[in-house]
């Protein structure tokens, strides 16, 4: 399985032989071995290259899987720190940045030989790679990762920001009615929150922009300056950076539903006792940030 993960990781035999320390005709003999016993294809080759076939994609992907149940198992048999030593965890870039440098503080404090390894990533990458073992954990909306063990962490409210000389810029805050009519601005649709902002919109008669999906929080901000629409924006971003932006006027938006949650997702099969402490550790970052916390 490593082998033929590693050929598609890197997509030549050679340089998998290469990076497996094998020789080239030992590693071809293998994923021979395995074709030939399973009756499949797992690559198309070629003077430009190795393909991997359709088969070839679901073997990698479940081969991951069951790579990373392994190394998880022997890290948990040889360690007693937290996932056996090594935290792969994977988080919203809207989360990240504002949410994690206490965290890792106080993680590194109470755990100092934990080694942990951080990706910012969208929901659907998150999904993906919690799935095939490329995290251990990672944070995010629930809804989007239905077949994992979810730790509740807490709800973050939506803000908006809109230009200076916007009709709304002289308000403290905005409702829905206020929205009816406008042009909202989010992120592209592999967030969740583009999906929530379609559903404030539906609520409150105003448009999603079919003409601009951002690819961050940043950019999101500046197309508001310009008067394209209203930006809206997560609390920890409208908060700790949004508020701060002299070119737009940013303020909470109060309307039902117009939060999102916020959990910890780990594989089903993982032990929820690993999880514990990273879990109070947010949920004691996040209550310090004003955030509300969910239930436990």
């Amino acid at each position: 399985m490593d082998y033929i993960v590693t050929v598609h990781q890197l997509g030549s035999f050679s340089l998998a032989a290469e990076k497996l320390n094998v020789s080239q005709p030992s590693l071809s003999n293998q994923v021979a071995t395995v074709e030939a016993d399973l009756g499949i294809r797992l690559f198309d080759r070629s003077r430009a290259g190795v393909r991997t076939t359709a088969r070839g994609l679901e073997f990698v992907t479940r081969a991951r899987r069951i790579l990373s149940d392994v190394d998880a198992l022997r890290a948990t048999m040889l360690s007693d720190l937290p996932f056996g030593g090594r935290l792969r965890l994977g988080v919203l870039p809207s989360i990240g940045p504002y949410l994690l440098p206490q965290v890792m503080k106080t993680l590194h404090k109470e755990q100092p030989d934990l080694r942990v390894i951080v990706r910012e990533e969208n929901t659907l990458s998150l999904d993906e790679g919690l799935r095939n073992g490329r995290f251990d954990a990672i944070i995010s909306t629930p809804e989007d990762h239905p077949n994992s063990l979810q730790h509740p962490l807490f709800v973050e409210p939506l803000w908006v920001a809109v230009a200076q000389d916007h009709k709304l810029a002289d308000r403290q805050s905005v409702g829905a009615a206020d929205l009816a009519g406008h042009r909202l601005l989010t992120l592209d649709t592999g967030h969740r929150l583009a999906r929530i902002v379609y559903g404030i919109a539906g609520t409150s008669g105003a448009l999603v922009s079919d003409d601009y999906e951002g690819t961050s929080l940043d950019s999101i901000i500046l197309m508001a300056a310009t008067g394209a629409g209203i930006g809206i924006l997560p609390d920890l971003f409208a908060r700790r950076q949004g508020v701060h932006r002299s070119e737009v006027h940013v303020m909470p938006l109060r309307m039902a539903d117009a939060d999102r949650t916020i959990s910890l997702m780990t594989p089903e099969e993982r032990p929820a006792h690993q999880a514990t402490l990273l879990v109070t550790i947010l949920r004691s970052a996040a209550e310090a940030l004003g955030l509300e916390l969910l239930k436990a």
